[in-house]
């Protein structure tokens, strides 16, 4: 009945645009009045869509949920066969191609682009795709978008004016994807898993190096992708997509992930870690790529690139269709239990791709304003060199996927979060005594500033034990196999990088909240040594070998504390258990 609902809101606004028609709208842009170098207000950019929905049946806009600007989150559609069930349902016949825009709205190059494709693929001045509907979130970071300034973009080449990188709230919206603590994430969150995008362009602009192109892409790490898709993904759709652009003169090359230096000596592909927004389009099998332009090419011409960049784009998802179709289908299947499943990985050096990289000569020398190194580069002396290029990860640690998690009822939050994402949760109706994994957090390192509103955990390492756990009425159980999986194998196993744990959802189970007075625990420890020989003697080993130990007395006290029954249970031991696989 929600998902009914929610198709009826949509179809209201859908429908009302009609209303709010305005007889010789002119569509042409900002960013063409300007003759390139200024890019469309927010109000500028809904009023435009709107209009264009009104004139033209292929396009709709929709509203979402509100974000934390207080205004809704927008979505536009270009379908040339438009019913909703077409759209939204599970069983439409087209793949959908999702464009995110403005997430950094200071990098604004994919607003004013997707404005013109959308426009000229409803008038007619390109081909339509037969088997892809097109849809656009016009902007997503609407806070920023309407925090308008000159100045923040630094590095950046134009626009005039634009928005600001943290949202009403001040976050990056590019880091919050699986945690969620924006209500921009949410919106998106809810959206996504109602349209199930089978592809998804982010549109940015970079930061770092220098160099002639620009267009970079960031697919998404092919073998994180997996199987026969993360390869279609490497040897197929991303070759014919530099290929396409190269006959149209538009130079592209991966994002050259290099920051104060030069790219000469080779570079490494971004890993997209489901924080970021193709990370997380990942976990549904998406096939996903952010558009990185380069800041210090002009205005125009990075906007004309992504404009390109889309239409190439969509042309070979288009003549993909069904390929895509088949190969997103069969990943599923890569992912039972019992399979391993990687959740960290380390770039594998035995295995390089050479670039024909065309950059520019940079040196160090003495800066006149610090007297320290500084780089320069010389655009005066353009090159291409052939470059190592880092691009096939290894994994470094895998799980093996079980069959289900129970989560205590107690966590509730975790499964508001997973709920969120349409993961089919479901209580136990009486206590129930199952044979399960427990995880035991081993050892954590800390962020020791703030990361987007949290102290982030990293190097996350576990103890795993089997146990019989009683299960109580009440809580939670989830089934792996369903089509979040990856989604709930990123989120819920704690050694993942951006697991709940590493978010510091769990925080609380290491803080130990019971503790010893010394002078009480003395005379109960050397009890308990006295009626535990194996523990004694496994103590005075420890003190023998271990010089800092045997000079600590509390930690000789806390050791036998933890070796003891006084310790408490839920001292570090994470409460997500895992049951078969």
């Amino acid at each position: 009945m929600k998902y009914i609902a929610l198709l009826f809101t949509f179809l209201f606004i859908s429908c009302d645009s009609e209303n709010k028609k305005v007889e010789n709208f002119d569509f042409t842009t900002t960013f063409e009045t300007s003759k390139g170098t200024q890019t469309a207000t927010y109000e500028e950019v809904i009023e435009f869509y709107t209009q264009l929905a009104a004139h033209h049946k292929s396009v709709s806009i929709y509203e979402l949920d509100k974000t934390d600007s207080g205004k809704p989150l927008n979505l536009v559609t270009f379908n040339t066969e438009r019913t909703f069930e077409s759209e939204f349902s599970g069983d439409r016949n087209k793949n959908i191609l999702l464009v995110n825009n403005g997430i950094h709205p200071g990098e604004s190059d994919g607003i004013d682009a997707s404005m013109m494709l959308i426009r000229d693929l409803a008038e007619g001045h390109i081909e339509a795709p037969k088997n892809t509907i097109i849809a656009v979130i016009p902007v997503y970071n609407i806070g920023g978008a309407l925090n308008r300034n000159s100045t923040t973009r630094t590095n950046q080449n134009g626009p005039e004016a634009y928005g600001f990188r943290g949202n009403a709230r001040n976050y990056d919206l590019n880091r919050d994807f699986i945690k969620t603590d924006s209500r921009n994430a949410k919106a998106f969150t809810k959206m996504f898993r109602m349209v199930k995008p089978d592809l998804f362009i982010d549109n940015h602009v970079s930061n770092g190096a220098d160099y002639q192109y620009t267009l970079t892409h960031l697919f998404t790490q092919h073998n994180k992708l997996g199987g026969e898709l993360g390869k279609y993904l490497h040897t197929q759709f991303m070759p014919r997509l530099e290929d396409s652009l190269q006959q149209k003169q538009w130079d592209i090359t991966p994002y050259v992930n290099v920051f104060n230096s030069t790219p000469e000596k080779g570079f490494t592909q971004f890993m997209d870690s489901p924080r970021y927004s193709t990370g997380y389009t990942t976990l549904y099998n998406t096939i996903g790529m952010m558009v990185e332009t380069h800041m210090l090419k002009p205005y125009k011409q990075r906007v004309e690139g992504t404009y390109e960049l889309m239409k190439s784009f969509i042309n070979i998802a288009d003549n993909d269709a069904e390929v895509i179709k088949e190969l997103r289908k069969n990943a599923m299947t890569n992912y039972k239990p019992g399979n391993s499943y990687p959740i960290n990985w380390k770039v594998d050096s035995t295995q390089t791709t050479t670039l024909d990289f065309k950059g520019y000569e940079g040196e160090m020398m003495a800066s006149t304003l610090t007297g320290a190194q500084r780089l320069k580069y010389d655009q005066e002396k353009p090159f291409t060199k052939e470059v190592p290029y880092y691009n096939y990860f290894t994994p470094t640690e895998s799980v093996t996927i079980p069959e289900k998690y129970i989560i205590p009822q107690g966590y509730w939050d975790i499964v508001t979060l997973l709920r969120n994402n349409k993961i089919k949760v479901t209580q136990l109706q009486k206590d129930t005594l199952v044979t399960a994994e427990v995880y035991h957090i081993s050892d954590y390192k800390t962020r020791q500033s703030p990361y987007e509103g949290h102290y982030l955990h990293y190097n996350t390492k576990v103890n795993t034990s089997t146990e019989e756990f009683l299960a109580k009425e009440g809580d939670y159980i989830l089934d792996t196999q369903q089509e979040g999986v990856r989604y709930i194998l990123e989120t819920l196993e704690p050694a993942a990088p951006d697991s709940f744990f590493n978010w510091n959802y769990f925080d609380t189970i290491l803080q130990q909240k019971e503790g010893f007075s010394p002078y009480v625990w003395e005379d109960k420890a050397e009890a308990f040594l006295a009626e535990n020989p194996d523990i004694k003697a496994e103590f005075e080993a420890k003190k023998a070998a271990d010089p800092e130990f045997s000079n600590n007395w509390f930690a000789q006290l806390d050791w036998i504390h933890k070796k003891s029954p006084n310790y408490e249970e839920a001292h570090l031991r994470y409460p997500i258990v895992r049951v078969g696989g």
